[in-house]
């Protein structure tokens, strides 16, 4: 086990990837605590469908704004320092708010902050990949997922919360617990990162530029984008996971509580079977796993997705066990997609212009995403199960776009020849 392909890349990590690395099980596991119960937690609070896909689609506009502005902060003001303010902006202060919301008021608020993570998403990606080797990009990324998926030898804890004192209260507390290692998580990062190499590059050159200047090149790095067939076949498959993220992360618990009639105390049930699941599959597939030959694994594991789509909007009402089987099948195909669809982001993007075309795309992702939150919210007040055709049809999408970059991938290949 100590000679596992992960393994070794995590005990040779150094410098900024080291850092985000080792740390960020500190933002994961809060993270993966409370966001299967965020939606229900909104409607304990009288929220109803539509307005939780409302302030979907509003946390969505103002994140363009902030991912917009994302790159030229993160270049004025170097990738480290970025990222300690912005986590505190974008996470700390939202769990406090989320822990003590009373009304749709305090989640508007919430929502509103919270968006500010474009900044540091940015930011932080930029320290985590930067000097780092391509080749360790894929199980990079895979230890930032497991990182995420150790929230599930605590996720049981929460569901015994929830069911001694009820829904609120337990997850106040999670809101609570939340900000507290998040805010660890961010002054622990800032300590053991630096500045990376063009970060500091990044920063001389912007150094005596006016900051609303920085934003003038934004139209030159939006029309290389639009000249580079490949990013924009990477865009549409960012596209389709953003939008699902969306459906998933807003209505998946309505659809098992409301729909499916699964107490909210036996929720944690499911992102504890997940995240065991992914442990293991992160292990035993990634390192099988070959950037180079990326087409048929994420053609694999879009058919993952569809199926477990298809497995929830057909499942009996308390059917534990068939929800259970479309929870692992899309672990599987998280597993075997994720790693890839990041890493292929990575290698299709400029170097020198990182900071900045990751901004013009998330942008470009977010605007496009923006309307499916209350689009999802309107589906879902008709039938609780259309939100998930519809991540159905994404999916069928996003087949045609791994078919494309793998085309584009094989003429590039060529051009080089």
């Amino acid at each position: 086990m100590l000679k596992h392909p992960l393994i070794n890349t995590l005990k040779n990590l150094k410098g900024n990837p080291r850092a985000s690395v080792y740390t960020e099980p500190l933002w994961g596991i809060p993270y993966n605590l409370f966001i299967p119960y965020a939606s229900i937690y909104m409607l304990a609070l009288g929220v109803n469908d539509v307005q939780i896909g409302v302030i979907a689609s509003l946390g969505l506009v103002i994140q363009t704004f902030f991912a917009l502005l994302s790159g030229a902060i993160t270049d004025k003001f170097g990738r480290r320092l970025t990222t300690l303010i912005s986590d505190l902006l974008a996470w700390s202060i939202p769990c406090l708010i989320w822990a003590v919301a009373q009304d749709i008021r305090y989640f508007i608020v919430a929502v509103v902050l919270n968006a500010i993570w474009r900044i540091p998403h940015n930011s932080w990606t930029c320290l985590l990949v930067e000097d780092a080797e391509d080749d360790q990009l894929v199980h990079i990324w895979t230890w930032i997922y497991i990182a995420g998926l150790l929230s599930a030898f605590f996720a049981p804890l929460a569901g015994v919360l929830i069911g001694a004192i009820d829904l609120v209260p337990a997850v106040r507390i999670l809101y609570v617990l939340s900000f507290t290692m998040m805010t660890i998580k961010a002054f622990i990062l800032y300590r053991y990162s630096t500045e990376t190499q063009q970060g500091y590059i990044r920063m001389e050159e912007t150094r005596h530029q006016p900051f609303f200047s920085l934003l003038h090149g934004y139209g030159g790095i939006l029309k290389q984008i639009l000249r580079t067939p490949r990013t924009l076949v990477v865009l549409g498959i960012m596209l389709v996971m953003s939008i699902v993220q969306v459906v998933n992360g807003n209505f998946w618990s309505i659809i098992v509580t409301e729909r499916l009639g699964i107490p909210a105390e036996h929720l944690a049930i499911y992102p504890f079977a997940r995240s065991v699941l992914l442990l293991i599959l992160y292990f035993v597939l990634v390192p099988r796993v070959n950037l180079k030959r990326f087409r048929n694994p994420m053609l694999l594991g879009y058919l993952g997705f569809i199926i477990a789509n298809l497995l929830l909007v057909t499942i009996p009402a308390g059917n534990y066990w068939l929800l259970l089987a479309s929870v692992l099948i899309e672990a599987l195909s998280v597993a075997i997609f994720l790693p890839l669809m990041d890493s292929l982001i990575i290698v299709s993007i400029d170097k020198a212009e990182r900071a900045r075309i990751n901004s013009i795309l998330a942008v470009v992702v977010i605007i496009l995403t923006s309307p499916f939150g209350w689009i999802a919210g309107q589906l879902s007040e008709m039938n609780r199960i259309l939100p998930f055709v519809l991540n159905i049809g994404l999916f069928v999408f996003g087949v045609v776009m791994v078919g494309l970059a793998w085309r584009f991938t094989k003429q590039d290949e060529k051009s080089r020849t």
